[in-house]
């Protein structure tokens, strides 16, 4: 099932369990803080347990592709020459930012404008989202990394993507060869 769908779904339900919720009771608000940052600890546990599955499968082999240029740009697409290691380190690190962002905007949400409800939510849709990631799916799932999960992964999260001229990275021999021969990128990411 699409994760958005799914989303939504869980958004409004607890959108409703946050109604019959007194969060003007203070034990009642410490034990969904509690939750919350007990939620975050077990996002953080999950990566760090990735990371060192990826530190000790160390695959070193090759991956060449192309990234797309920025949307509306004239600019040719980039050649990214790094291995199956340095690619999902990467994911990773982007994956340990979106983590601290959603806190950095909860702490400010929930300290600053002190709204509550969002804490209860943001207990259950980051977990979520971990076990929907392609990374988690690979390293503690066990799913092979064919299909969907074959890498390089497509950026989620632009539903504009596809009107823009973005979209995923190219792996096909042909734009590689290209892109190697224009000498547009060859970063190698490490």
């Amino acid at each position: 099932m699409n994760p958005a769908i799914t989303n939504l779904a869980v958004m409004l339900g607890m959108m409703q369990v946050a109604k019959r919720i007194p969060f003007d009771d203070p034990n009642v608000l410490n034990m969904v803080r509690f939750g919350y940052i007990l939620s975050n600890l077990i996002i953080v546990a999950v990566y760090y347990y990735v990371g060192l599955q990826i530190r000790k499968k160390n695959d070193l082999t090759t991956l060449k592709y192309t990234e797309p240029a920025p949307p509306m740009s004239t600019e040719p697409p980039k050649l990214i020459t790094t291995t199956i290691r340095g690619h999902d380190e990467t994911q990773l690190r982007a994956a340990y930012k979106s983590v601290a962002m959603g806190v950095g905007m909860m702490v400010v949400m929930h300290v600053y404008f002190k709204y509550t409800n969002p804490l209860l939510i943001q207990s259950v849709l980051p977990l979520k989202a971990v076990f929907e990631n392609k990374l988690v799916q690979i390293h503690v799932l066990g799913h092979p990394a064919s299909g969907d999960l074959k890498r390089p992964w497509k950026a989620a999260g632009n539903p504009f993507a596809a009107l823009t001229g973005g979209g995923a990275p190219s792996t096909d021999k042909k734009g590689v060869e290209e892109a190697e021969r224009k000498g547009t990128g060859g970063a190698k990411e490490e």
